[in-house]
């Protein structure tokens, strides 16, 4: 096709977010379960299965160490329970390779990893929902939840993503995923995995939770010990603090966003939907999901994650790709993703081009045009945005932010011999 709008000269900006850390992850792991784990609470010997799901968390493998360590010390058995729904084809063997992409392995956590998938129903709720949990969980002498709290991509609610959801999901293997993922059209995802986790917490089996807050620039912000048995209050008020500390696109309106890559490890959804202000279970092209969130008429996705093995789900989310990101999807894996959660488009394909220059070109040439020019934001990823790069459109009004610097004058987007996108991410973390 072609190209009857040039492709603009952009500029990079760089976004100032909140940016609290915590600088010694083991004395806060320890220093947090201590809290809720008092000497002599513990029996000697008590089997302690761990979560480990199968986002992209960062220090994942440090944090998770930690914990396994804190339980040695208190002469308990400590081991690893791949809780991801059914992430990893839903297998044993893929979950187990899916947390070993982050470094969570037997011979780094020094402890047994308990991948397997058989669960167990506890039956129903007083809302209809059936309840499931993993046998690895209930063989165990107790469980503690560990997960990043923070937006969920597919539904809106007191309690999102985080310590609830990989209790019910995570620990519900495949048949809880699907089981929670059925009353989509009824009570709604969040209110069925919320129904199911009070009939789990019931069963005395979750000993209490380590919350993992991140800040916009994907570092360890906080990390918070929670109670059992005050799980679902403290849970509330750390999604409202992770609310505050994520990261955003600087601007509300776009033509364009370019995206190096999506994955599993970045996202739910493969890109975050409350950054896009797209969601899987239907959106409008250029119309945010919820008001608030940002208006992107096309979307140009580069390639899949080593991390994702080959699970694509979100691809729907996107108009543009090349056989370079087709080449690296598992299609049996993303659609076993997609229909479990009840959103076929997740597993959708976009439309393939050639290569770079040509998917930005037919981006442009199909989307708004404008006499000042096409309003283009190229990221890394959704989990990366302190560094954004924008088209001239923009120069002006981002000159004139405070949270927003400009780090150069605008240049064209540099391409090699045969369209590929050279990128100015690579080698940053």
């Amino acid at each position: 096709m072609k190209n009857t709008q040039e492709i603009p000269r952009v500029f990079l900006a760089r976004q100032r977010f909140q940016r609290p850390r915590v600088d010694n992850l083991e004395a806060a792991v320890k220093g947090e379960l201590a809290r809720i784990f008092p000497a002599g609470s513990l029996q000697p010997g008590a089997r302690i299965g761990i979560t480990v799901g199968s986002r992209g968390i960062a220090n994942i493998a440090a944090l998770a160490r930690a914990a396994v360590d804190f339980f040695k010390s208190r002469e308990a058995r400590p081991f690893i329970i791949p809780a991801m729904g059914s992430h990893g084809g839903a297998t044993a063997e893929g979950q187990r390779a899916l947390i070993a992409h982050y470094g969570v392995t037997e011979e780094a956590m020094g402890c047994p990893v308990r991948a397997e998938m058989k669960t167990r129903s506890l039956g129903r709720t007083a809302r209809g929902v059936e309840a499931f949990l993993a046998e690895t969980a209930l063989e165990a002498d107790g469980v503690l939840l560990m997960n990043r709290v923070k937006p969920h991509t597919d539904y809106k609610g007191p309690i999102e993503s985080g310590l609830t959801k990989i209790c019910g999901i995570g620990l519900g293997k495949l048949e809880g995923a699907s089981e929670y993922h059925s009353h989509l059209h009824d009570l709604g995802l969040g209110v069925a995995i919320r129904s199911a986790v009070e009939k789990i917490l019931e069963t005395g089996k979750i000993l209490g939770g380590l919350a993992i807050l991140e800040n916009a620039y994907h570092e360890t912000a906080r990390i918070a010990g929670v109670p059992a048995a005050r799980m679902l209050e403290e849970e509330e008020r750390l999604l409202k603090e992770a609310y505050q500390l994520m990261g955003r696109l600087p601007f509300q309106e776009f033509d364009l966003l370019v995206c190096d890559q999506m994955g599993k490890n970045i996202s739910g959804a493969g890109l975050d939907t409350n950054i896009i202000g797209r969601c899987v279970y239907g959106f409008v092209q250029g119309k945010p999901w919820i008001e608030g969130m940002p208006s992107i008429a096309r979307i140009f996705v580069r390639t899949l994650t080593d991390e994702s093995d080959g699970n694509a789900v979100g691809m729907g989310l996107f108009e543009f790709a090349t056989p370079r990101f087709m080449a690296k999807v598992n299609h049996q894996v993303t659609q076993l993703n997609a229909f479990t959660a009840c959103s076929p488009l997740g597993a959708k394909p976009p439309i393939v081009l050639p290569n770079d220059r040509e998917a930005i070109a037919v981006a442009l040439k199909t989307s708004k045009r404008r006499p000042d020019g096409p309003r283009l934001a190229y990221i890394r990823d959704t989990l990366s945005l302190e560094e954004v790069y924008l088209s001239e459109a923009f120069l002006s009004e981002a000159g004139q932010r405070r949270d927003l610097k400009v780090m150069g004058d605008p240049r064209p987007l540099e391409f090699d011999a045969e369209g590929w996108l050279v990128s100015p991410f690579v080698g940053k973390n």
